[in-house]
Order: structure tokens, then C-alpha cells, then sequence
């Protein structure tokens, strides 16, 4: 397709939503399957006005969804309610550790034993369509830093600490097809691909995230106040912790996310202990009877300010990566293979994964079946996926991941995004006849 017409396809797409968006918001279905419709219309499922091959530009692919999920992944870190619980995070990490252990599992089970492919394609494919998805669950996430509905913030949450633990899944499958070194007994990858890069990925963001927070903390007060720009701060944090993650081999995705949630965490720390100090000044001046003390005023923070423009960089991440699914497409890619692994996904493994993840927490039930249902798949399967092809995979095996993927991808995309709304506004309004 030419791309006078790309420009016009996206342009009128972006118009379209943008003067619409009060209307899509009323709508029974969610924004990403109307962008898979067109997708599919002009893709080669209808008119076939171009065809996007995964395979061929793989290199191409790899590097748009490692962007949008880096995006994603720092929009969900920053809108973490705070101050930071344990007992509040332990679901969303049981999730994000016990759930996908038994997700990649289950579907490594289901690929050797009924589909009939290797043990390490099956780990490999568990590992791609395992992890749940923070840049198209935007119906689900937390929606602002305020927000502190736990079924949103377990889903978010989840899905910021999945799109990283499912890395050394990744590994295990490329090791047991060959493409990667798991060492002797397989120490390589336990204390390599396991520790060294699960924890160092999350120490390495905790101190970025810190450290940032208070450098910017510092540079607003007194005595420098000066002005910063939050929205290149914040893809700047984004892109030295990724980058510095990658030069230590530790896994980027889990460091870019906790550098949001510390830097988010240590701001709003910050700002307690300086409005308290404020509240008590002004209150002592009251005291000493100037009735007309002002109310202090407390500097913005990058976390904040950094949000609404990652916000429009993520769906605008959206529009083109679903518009290059519904390119992707054909008529024959819809096998029974394909539909069958994603329906034991939605239904066998992944509600299974949660039920035994979350044994011995207190999560309400009607949360776990919703919590159960709800792991969308999407862009992070396709980064996973091209990783995997980038390695070295065969073509024939990687043709095979590539329509497996795309297929769950699509599909959760239509499922979940037909029930999302009708199934989420009953659970609230069934919590809030609960708390009358």
C-alpha cells in the first residue's frame, strides 16, 4: 500500500476515534476491535490492500513492540496507588511468579501432548502467550494514579510484573530447542536468566527510580526552582534503564516498570513529609495570628506530569500495531490448531493459573473468576514471539508460533473486548450494592 494511503488510513482512523471518542465510550465494544476490523478490512482477509509479514520483518516488528510495551509498562508503573503495601502487591506477584509458572506449563503440556510439537516449542509458545497484556487491557488497567479499585490494580499490576517474568521462560524454551546455553544441569538459567536477571532487573529500577525522584525533587524546591520538562524525563528514565538493563543482561521490562512505580512511590513520599512540614508552619503562623497564612503549594512531580503524554504515545502504539494484526491475516490462518490452544487458554489455563496462585489469599472469589478471565493477551506475546524468531528459530517453527500467536492475540482482543465492559460494570455494580 502506498503510503500516501497509510497516511490517510491512520490520519482519517485517529480522526474519526478522536471526534467519536465520547460515543466509543458508551459502546459495548472496546476501541482495539475496531481497530482489528480495519485491519482485517484492508488487510488480506478482505481487500488486500497490503500484507504485513511477521516473519520478514521481524527485525521491524521487534523494536515497535518493545517500544509500546516500554511505554505501557511505565504508564502502569506511575499510576501504582501509594504508599506501597505489601499485603496489597502480594496477589498481583503471586500472579506474576506462581500463575505463570503454571500457565507456561499447562500450555507446554497442551502444545507437546495434543498438538504434537517439541517439548521446547511448548515451553517456548507457553512462554509467548502466557504473559497478560498492559498496553491493550486499557479497560481494565488502573486508570489514574488515584485509582484504587483492587481488581484494576491487580490486573495492572500483574501485567506490569508478567511482561518480565515470563522472560526466563523465554530462555528455557530457546535453550531446550537449542538456541540458548542453560549450562550444565541447567545452572546458567536458574541463577542467570532466573536471579541475576529477575532481581537485578527489579534493584536496577528501584534505584533509577529513586534516584530520579529525588534529583527532580530537589531541582524544584528552593533554592534552584527550576522548571523541567517531565515528559522527556520520563523517556529518559525509560531509555537508560532499558538501556543499562540490556548492557547488564538483566530483564528491561521488570527495571523499566519498578523505576516508575519508586519513582512514583519516592515522590509521593516526598511530598507527604513537605506537606506535613508546610501544614505545621502554617499552623504555628495561625497560631502567631496571621489569619491569612496561605495554603502551601507543593512543586509538581515527574510521575505526573510525565503520564498523559506517555498515555497518547501508548495508544497511538495501539492503533498501528493492531492495524499490522489485521494485516497479518488471512482467511486460512484460522486453524482449528490455532483456536483450540487459545480457547484451552482462556478457559483451562489461565483461570486454573490464578485458582491455584491465589490459594491462601484472602481475594474474594467473584474477583478471581474475574481476575481469572481477564488476562488479556496482546502486544506483549507479539515482542516474545519476534524475540524468539530474531534468535534463530527455524522458519517452519516459527511460521507455526506466528500463527498460534497471532490467533490467540486476535482473539482475546475480540473476546475479551466483547465482555469487558457489560462483565466489569456488573462486578462494580455488585460491589456497590455490597458496601450500602
Amino acid at each position: 500500500m502506498p503510503n500516501a494511503l497509510w497516511f490517510m488510513l491512520v490520519g482519517g482512523l485517529l480522526l474519526v476515534m478522536g471526534l467519536t471518542s465520547s460515543i466509543l465510550k458508551r459502546s459495548p465494544v472496546t476501541v482495539a476491535i475496531i481497530y482489528l476490523a480495519v485491519g482485517l478490512l484492508v488487510g488480506p482477509t478482505v481487500l488486500n490492500l497490503f500484507h504485513f509479514n511477521p516473519l520478514k520483518e521481524s527485525a521491524l516488528l521487534e523494536v515497535l513492540t518493545e517500544v509500546a510495551v516500554l511505554i505501557s509498562l511505565f504508564s502502569a508503573g506511575v499510576k501504582m496507588p501509594v504508599p506501597f503495601s505489601f499485603a496489597r502487591w502480594r496477589a498481583p506477584i503471586l500472579l506474576a511468579t506462581v500463575s505463570m509458572a503454571i500457565t507456561v506449563a499447562l500450555i507446554a503440556a497442551f502444545a507437546h501432548y495434543v498438538l504434537g510439537m517439541p517439548l521446547g516449542a511448548g515451553v517456548l509458545l507457553g512462554a509467548i502467550v502466557a504473559p497478560t497484556d498492559p498496553v491493550l487491557a486499557t479497560d481494565v488497567q488502573v486508570r489514574h494514579p488515584g485509582d484504587r479499585d483492587h481488581l484494576r490494580f491487580t490486573l495492572t499490576c500483574e501485567a506490569g510484573m508478567n511482561d518480565g517474568s515470563a522472560f526466563p521462560f523465554v530462555m528455557l524454551g530457546l535453550g531446550l530447542l537449542g538456541l540458548h546455553e542453560l549450562g550444565d544441569f541447567g545452572l546458567n538459567w536458574i541463577l542467570l536468566d532466573g536471579v541475576w536477571a529477575t532481581l537485578g532487573g527489579i534493584a536496577l529500577g528501584l534505584v533509577a527510580g529513586v534516584a530520579l525522584a529525588r534529583l527532580g525533587w530537589t531541582l524544584r524546591r528552593a533554592p534552584y526552582q527550576h522548571e523541567l520538562m517531565d515528559d522527556f524525563i520520563g523517556l529518559g528514565l525509560i531509555g537508560v534503564v532499558y538501556g543499562v538493563a540490556v548492557l547488564i543482561h538483566v530483564w528491561g521490562f521488570l527495571a523499566v516498570f519498578f523505576a516508575a512505580v519508586a519513582l512514583r512511590q519516592t515522590e509521593q513520599k516526598l511530598a507527604r513529609a513537605a506537606r506535613d512540614a508546610l501544614d505545621s508552619q502554617r499552623s504555628g503562623e495561625i497560631a502567631n495570628g496571621d489569619d491569612e497564612a496561605c495554603a502551601p503549594e507543593l512543586p509538581p512531580t515527574v510521575s505526573e506530569g510525565s503520564l498523559v503524554f506517555k498515555e497518547h504515545l501508548e495508544r497511538l502504539s495501539v492503533v498501528v500495531l493492531i492495524l499490522l494484526i489485521g494485516g497479518t491475516l488471512f482467511v486460512d490462518s484460522w486453524s482449528w490448531k490455532a483456536v483450540w490452544l487459545a480457547l484451552f487458554l482462556f478457559v483451562v489455563a489461565r483461570p486454573a493459573s490464578v485458582f491455584v496462585g491465589l490459594l491462601g489469599t484472602r481475594t474474594p472469589w467473584r474477583m478471581r473468576v474475574m481476575t481469572g478471565w481477564f488476562g488479556v493477551r496482546g502486544i506483549g506475546s507479539l515482542y516474545y514471539l519476534v524475540y524468539a524468531i530474531q534468535s534463530g528459530l527455524p522458519e517452519p517453527l516459527a511460521l507455526d508460533l506466528i500463527q498460534m500467536t497471532l490467533i490467540v492475540v486476535t482473539l482475546s482482543i475480540l473476546l475479551h473486548g466483547i465482555s469487558v465492559k457489560p462483565l466489569m460494570g456488573r462486578f462494580w455494580r455488585r460491589a456497590a450494592d455490597e458496601s450500602h
